[in-house]
């Protein structure tokens, strides 16, 4: 049986239950990513990534409309990981930018809709007056009940 490996460490039993990831980032390289059908956390890493695998749901949350823009508080894409691992992008050479990504498969029904109506209900906001805190890592797991009620919302427009 082959060695999986994953940000938790190793096991030769092969994950099979799906997981859910919420990334975060502006709504401008959110946009960027999903026209390319792309998903990349944590500044481009590969730690950032590993965990996620095929069929797993993946949701962004944007804070700010761009790096130094407006503050937006939306979810802004949300779709399923495709086929493949994570790979890098770009040519290699000494200071070339490679970030790690996923391929993923985004829904192009849903829209952007706010948190705000969201946050006594969702498993990682209701009870915790700092639930930003935790997003300051850029990629965090969720659950399945966070995942379709934040879809639900992204789907009424």
């Amino acid at each position: 049986m082959p060695l999986v490996c994953g940000a938790t460490g190793c096991s030769t039993t092969e994950r099979v239950a799906i997981r859910y990831w919420l990334g975060v980032a502006p709504r401008e390289q959110v946009l960027r990513g999903v026209s390319m059908g792309l998903a990349q956390a944590g500044r481009g890493s590969r730690a950032a990534l590993e965990d996620m695998r095929e069929s797993d749901g993946v949701v962004y949350y944007s804070p700010k409309t761009d790096a130094d823009g407006e503050t937006l508080r939306e979810f802004t894409a949300i779709g399923w990981i495709a086929e493949g691992g994570a790979g890098q992008i770009g040519q290699a050479g000494a200071g070339s930018y490679r970030p790690w990504r996923h391929q993923v498969d985004y829904d192009t029904d849903a829209v952007a809709a706010s948190i705000r109506p969201l946050l006594t209900v969702l498993e990682f906001t209701r009870d915790d007056p700092d639930w930003g805190y935790q997003l300051r890592r850029g990629l965090i797991e969720i659950s399945r009940h966070d995942y379709d009620l934040i879809r639900r919302q992204m789907r009424r427009g």
